[in-house]
């Protein structure tokens, strides 16, 4: 269960929170309104991202329902230890971007007393655990995994399936370039993708 108060109000420690799932799973617009929560509170919050995401805008956090909030881009997990001064609350957004030390990262706010708040994918497009993710939904005290809506079966999607020919693992985009699947649509889209390269290469041995 998630719980945003602690019950021992003594304990000087902080922790952290992993908001996790697919593409067009509302995990931005969950970290959006945990943190305007916050800031209602009169809380000292701060926001980073990571400098490679581009795609809104590169002052603010903003969900594919285009809900923003301001925040600063930074290009490595270091810099957040050093803009996180006096912070009550710090927010993450896109941590799978990041590099590994922003496990590390996390965990030294938590143990300043700082309340963590981290969304990211939690699988790449071909559905393997990504980046830093596993580590931090380990070290996490709480995750919440959400879910989108699978464009082909309207099952719950958790599979971010990218659409384009494109093969680097790390490639931004919108919904001309991914789509959210569910567990079955994804295998059956994957087997298709296999058949399909297995022609084009007996077309070409043939040829």
């Amino acid at each position: 269960m998630f719980l945003e108060n602690p019950v021992n109000h003594n304990e000087q420690f902080g922790w952290i929170e992993v908001i996790c799932g697919s593409m067009f799973s509302g995990k931005t617009e969950e970290l959006i309104r945990r943190l305007k929560r916050a800031q209602f509170a009169n809380q000292k919050i701060e926001i980073f991202k990571p400098a490679i995401d581009q795609r809104y805008d590169d002052q603010m956090v903003t969900s594919h329902d285009s809900n923003k909030i301001p925040s600063t881009s930074v290009p490595a997990a270091a810099n957040i230890l050093l803009l996180a001064n006096d912070c009550e609350v710090v927010g993450i957004d896109e941590a799978q971007f990041f590099d590994p030390e922003i496990v590390e990262v996390c965990n030294d706010l938590a143990n300043r007393g700082i309340r963590v708040i981290v969304a990211g994918l939690d699988m790449d497009y071909k559905g393997n655990p990504f980046g830093p993710m596993p580590a931090l939904m380990a070290t996490a005290e709480y995750v919440t995994k959400v879910h989108a809506v699978c464009t082909q079966t309207g099952n719950l999607a958790h599979y971010s399936h990218r659409k384009s020919d494109q093969k680097g693992l790390v490639v931004l985009g919108e919904r001309e370039d991914y789509e959210p699947l569910s567990r079955g649509a994804f295998q059956k889209t994957l087997k298709k993708g296999k058949a399909n390269e297995g022609s084009l290469k007996n077309k070409k041995n043939s040829s």
